[in-house]
């Protein structure tokens, strides 16, 4: 049985934003006990991502590690036409992702003791963005 929600997660511009209780009461409201929960983010600007939720300063790294992978404004960019940051979001995004498939019982996200799920904004600018949570029974 497949059963389908969607959130908004309205971000303050480029940043990470726990996602983990927001999914989870999804999940919740279904009233599905177990299965597979698919979370799919529908930009291309920003991605999903699992991390370590318990101390910040790996979601600082991350940001720091990433901003070398794909640097705003860069000479060799062509595709600019919402500033600095556009191009790099996109590469941002490309190499993390915008979908992720977790297995959820007793109405929760099945993650380890130090994980969390993350949507990671790319944009400097804050944004509405759009989940869509399928879940598979």
């Amino acid at each position: 049985m497949l059963s389908q929600s969607s959130i908004q997660i309205s971000t303050a511009g480029r940043s990470l934003v726990e996602i983990t209780d927001k999914v989870n009461a999804a999940i919740g409201e279904s009233k599905a006990d177990s299965g597979l929960a698919h979370v799919f983010l529908q930009h291309t600007s920003a991605s999903l991502i699992l991390s370590e939720n318990a101390d910040p300063t790996v979601l600082v790294d991350l940001e720091s590690i990433i901003s070398r992978l794909a640097p705003d404004g860069d000479a060799v960019y062509q595709h600019d036409y919402e500033g600095d940051d556009d191009m790099a979001a996109h590469v941002r995004s490309v190499l993390t992702t915008n979908d992720v498939t977790i297995p959820f019982k007793h109405g929760r996200l099945q993650l380890g003791t130090w994980q969390g799920l993350f949507l990671w904004e790319h944009r400097y600018r804050p944004h509405k963005r759009s989940i869509i949570i399928s879940l598979m029974r």
